[in-house]
């Protein structure tokens, strides 16, 4: 996580192209994680009702998202 510790640190940058690619960065690194533990808790037996529930967010949203993987 160390990526991420730095890349939320230069987020936060005086300088806008800095901060501006930063924050691009992690939007592309919480979109992998967040299917990776899609695919975890489906592998598990969660529903898609569950996992909408967990990301506050619709199943129909989820399932769009993530139902094709």
């Amino acid at each position: 996580m160390s990526e991420a510790t730095d890349l939320a640190g230069k987020a936060g940058d005086r300088d806008p192209r800095v901060g501006l690619r930063a924050v691009a960065a992690l939007r592309r690194l919480l979109e992998q994680l967040e299917a990776v533990q899609v695919r975890g808790a489906r592998s598990q037996g969660w529903s898609w009702q569950e996992i909408a529930a967990e990301l506050g967010v619709s199943k129909q949203a989820v399932h769009k998202k993530h139902g094709g993987r």
